[in-house]
């Protein structure tokens, strides 16, 4: 074993990870709890909750992989968020999503900019679907875009 086994963790997500490694469906729990304390799940952090809750990697990775709201690369300082729920997608999400991840030169497995300043992830509802199409910037909700005002949106994040 590696002597990895706190990946950087706090005393309290260590607390739970000792409360939680030896309860049925821990590694959902367990996980959930690092990615709110750090953001995503490293590769690092991986390793350490599979050797702190006797779990194969491989088991730990399954779990990550199958559930989507595991992130495993660090989210940008400005999280980029695009509606493809129903409404938004039929009045053009897809085409905001393809549209900002141009622009910052993201590749397809890519979350966030090599710089660390954007992150872009689709969701499924922002909860305006008045507004559709909607994007969000770090809680910012702008809506009824079309492609051509993304730019100016991320540039007023980029320059701030």
């Amino acid at each position: 074993m590696a002597d990895n086994k706190n990946a950087g963790f706090s005393p309290e997500l260590n607390a739970f990870i000792d409360e939680w490694k030896v309860k049925p469906g821990n590694l959902i729990m367990i996980l959930h709890k690092v990615q709110e304390e750090q953001g995503f799940i490293s590769k690092e952090a991986a390793q350490a909750v599979a050797e702190r809750t006797n779990s194969p990697l491989a088991r730990v990775y399954g779990v990550m992989t199958f559930y989507h709201f595991f992130k495993t690369q660090k989210p940008g300082k400005n999280k980029v968020s695009v509606c493809l729920g129903t409404a938004c997608y039929l009045k053009g999400g897809q085409d905001l999503i393809d549209e900002a991840r141009s622009i910052l030169g993201l590749k397809a497995e890519d979350i966030s900019t090599e710089d660390g300043l954007f992150s872009v992830e689709p969701v499924r509802c922002i909860g305006c679907c008045g507004l559709a199409p909607v994007l969000s910037v770090n809680g910012d909700v702008y809506g009824k875009l079309t492609k051509n005002q993304i730019a100016g949106i991320l540039d007023k994040y980029r320059n701030a």
